[in-house]
């Protein structure tokens, strides 16, 4: 079952060392399984909230998930995107912006951490919509109840979510925004550049999340009726369903991606050594959602997705408050696996209280 679901991550793994050494030697392998720690380790909590959506998808989506998939996390995130946000800042054609990454690797980096606010804004809005979401639904099971029944009681009120996030948002763009942290230690106004991508991020969320709720409501729908007739449609809505869900999927973790990326110039600007670790690192996050689907790892542990959206919030308010401040990539991921092992013991701790409550030896528990 390791083999199987993670065999792929080992094989790049193997491919991306070995060409790291053959591009610059051995110091550049070290590189590479540095920067492939530093994504798995910011990218943990992605793999939990990626599990809790994927296992809704059939075998054939979850297979599009590790191929078509893994092609944009690595190639596109990891490679394409720096480029293209280079070239869309810069105002440069695609080339010449691929020319500098290659050949101007100071300038690229500069022109990279210069356009950071817009990214945090874009991302940070889109994560934080997806943790209010979360606190702010009433969920049978609650880890921090005192915490999670007033919020759920509050989710009543209609676009709470979206008006917080706005809150934020404006929140962000006039203060954080209006001293924005620079290449080389200056400061400069982005509040009008955070506040348009804060909404592009928030006009993401709502129209590629929108989508998916609303056509996996109606496969639900389509499922619960009796009328055999309906069977084709239900199969056509699944395909739909599926097909945002993916959607929103790539989105989620091309949110998670910017921090990893803006974080991996404190190791490298080399933009071949960028792409071969956190690329690396991104496959071992997809295999490591595969895993948790296919162990039921979170029907088990019933509060481990509660503490992945925890530390999706946290990361959503560093990102907002990194358009300023420079925090370190250790303390994000660190936040990121505290949360997330605090829900896992709690989630084991809960285990061994209702098997002793029961009577009998501690087993698999759903919920």
């Amino acid at each position: 079952m390791l083999l199987k679901t993670f065999g792929w991550s080992f094989a790049v793994t193997a491919l991306a060392l070995t060409a790291a050494v053959f591009y610059d030697g051995w110091t550049a392998l070290g590189v590479v399984a540095i920067l492939a720690v530093l994504e798995i380790s910011l990218s943990f909590d992605n793999a939990v909230v990626n599990a809790g959506i994927l296992k809704k998808m059939n075998a054939f989506w979850q297979k599009i998930f590790l191929t078509v998939g893994v092609l944009i996390a690595v190639f596109g995130m990891r490679l394409v995107f720096p480029v293209v946000i280079v070239a869309v800042s810069a105002q440069m054609g695609p080339v010449e912006a691929v020319d500098l990454a290659l050949n101007d690797k100071d300038r690229y980096q500069q022109l990279v951490t210069d356009a950071h606010p817009s990214i945090a804004a874009f991302g940070g809005m889109f994560l934080l919509m997806i943790f209010l979401d979360f606190i702010f639904e009433d969920r049978d099971i609650k880890w921090l109840a005192w915490l999670e029944r007033p919020l759920a009681k509050l989710g009543k009120v209609d676009m709470l979510s979206v008006c917080i996030a706005l809150i934020a948002l404006l929140t962000t763009a006039f203060t954080f925004a209006t001293h924005a942290h620079q290449h080389g230690g200056t400061h400069v106004d982005k509040a009008e550049t955070v506040l348009i991508s804060g909404i592009a991020g928030l006009i993401t969320y709502l129209v590629v999340g929108g989508l998916s709720g609303f056509f996996e409501s109606r496969l639900e729908a389509e499922e619960e009726a009796e009328n055999t007739g309906k069977q084709q449609s239900a199969v056509l809505l699944a395909g739909r369903a599926a097909f945002f869900m993916f959607l929103y999927l790539e989105v989620l973790d091309a949110s998670f991606s910017f921090d990893g990326v803006i974080g991996a110039f404190a190791i490298t600007n080399d933009i071949v050594l960028m792409a071969l670790g956190l690329g690396t690192g991104a496959m071992y996050v997809r295999s490591l959602t595969v895993y948790l689907v296919r162990q039921g790892t979170l029907d088990d542990y019933v509060y481990l997705e509660h503490g992945a959206h925890y530390a999706i919030g946290a990361l959503a308010v560093i990102l907002m408050v990194t358009i300023q401040y420079q925090i370190n990539e250790i303390i994000t991921g660190l936040i990121g696996v505290v949360l997330i092992t605090w829900s896992f013991v709690s989630s084991v701790l809960r285990n061994r209280a209702l098997a002793a409550a029961d009577g009998r030896p501690l087993e698999r528990l759903s919920s």
